[in-house]
């Protein structure tokens, strides 16, 4: 079986690690500044920590919109496919994931095979069998991004209706372009010194001693095993998992954020940062109202669907770095799971059940 694919020139693949270092250090620096901003009452670095995300979302966006100009001008190729195979992920949704294998016939070209996500209404499913031709279109050269046309031209609809397409074992697959293992330790770098670079410039307000600041709360407790490392002060507390854990294992969540919310009375937040081994929550200060939630009420059966559909389902073929954020800014409680890889960042938004609302692939 031979893979084909397009290989990035070297001015793409710097392009590609500094996108990531920058990924990487936004997603570090966000919750670090959320979590320091608390601790030191600073107001600047808390609204800091939820702009940077945004600013750096818009920046990319307005990077990307001449590429994006010029990938639109040029016309996708329309050609039948063979769908041979199709698994579909059990969802809360109408627009349902699913899994294609497709062997697809240009009319000037051989055939080719290739794997696609793509959401499909539920009605729509059993039009869409092993066994069936549809029309499917794609970008002459990036293949692998090949779309089911859901409403082709009629001249296209009576070709599928009347094809007959064997499946094509000999026919080369095509696939994105591996990730280089470099993007991977340079997005991992990035976050640790964002993280690193919030912390190191309010190192005097967070570390100071009696006699630089004033009479302070209760010093953070710590305490630690061989699989937690647990901090908690007035204002924040986060839980570290060990080597080889990761929160997306069942029940390490719940019990982290049980961790963090318990003794005495339930202990509410402002807001819930997740990561692969990091779980931060923000407590709300006494008193305040509004924006407030009980970290306990998250929907944790349905977080580890949600990273995994964020990863395969908006265009990100393999997301190094995830991180999920939970808060009532907009009123309702809503979980954010951002992604991101060599095609950029994407996201995916859920209500307070786990519902997907809103998906914001890659461009």
């Amino acid at each position: 079986m031979t893979i084909t694919t397009a290989r990035p020139s070297a001015a793409r693949r710097t392009a590609a690690l500094a996108r990531a270092f920058l990924t990487g250090g936004v997603i570090g620096m966000s919750p670090a500044a959320l979590v320091v901003g608390t601790v030191v009452e600073s107001v600047p670095l808390f609204v800091t920590g939820l702009a940077v995300p945004v600013a750096y979302g818009l920046l990319h966006l307005l990077a990307g919109a001449p590429r994006r100009a010029r990938e639109t001008a040029v016309a996708p190729s329309t050609a039948l496919a063979l769908i041979v195979d199709r698994t579909a992920v059990v969802g809360e949704t109408t627009d349902v994931p699913v899994r294609f294998e497709l062997t697809v016939a240009p009319e000037d070209a051989p055939p080719f095979r290739v794997t696609v996500t793509q959401d499909i209404h539920v009605v729509d499913l059993p039009d869409h069998r092993p066994g069936g031709v549809v029309v499917v279109a794609y970008p002459e050269d990036r293949p692998w991004r090949a779309r089911i046309v859901r409403r082709p031209t009629p001249h296209w609809e009576e070709r599928a209706a009347g094809a007959r397409l064997d499946p094509a074992p000999g026919a080369p697959v095509v696939a994105a372009p591996p990730e280089s293992t470099a993007a991977g330790f340079v997005t991992l770098f990035g976050l640790l010194l964002g993280a690193t670079a919030v912390v190191l410039l309010f190192r005097a307000e967070l570390f100071g001693d009696a006699t630089a600041l004033p009479a302070a709360g209760p010093e953070p407790s710590v305490s630690s095993s061989n699989s937690w490392t647990v901090t908690v002060s007035e204002a924040s507390g986060s839980v570290g998992l060990g080597a080889g854990r990761s929160f997306l294992d069942e029940g390490e969540l719940r019990r982290a954020v049980d961790r963090l919310t318990g003794g005495g009375a339930p202990r509410e937040a402002l807001t819930v940062v997740v990561q692969e081994h990091l779980v931060s929550v923000v407590y709300a200060p006494t008193g305040a109202l509004g924006h407030r939630f009980d970290p306990r009420s998250l929907p944790f059966e349905r977080i580890p669907d949600l990273v995994g559909q964020a990863r395969t389902t908006l265009g990100v073929s393999s997301g190094t770095a995830w991180q999920l954020t939970a808060d009532r800014l907009t009123g309702s409680l809503a979980l954010r799971v951002a992604v991101t890889g060599p095609e950029g960042p994407a996201s995916l938004e859920a209500d307070g059940q786990g519902t997907v609302v809103r998906r914001t692939p890659a461009r």
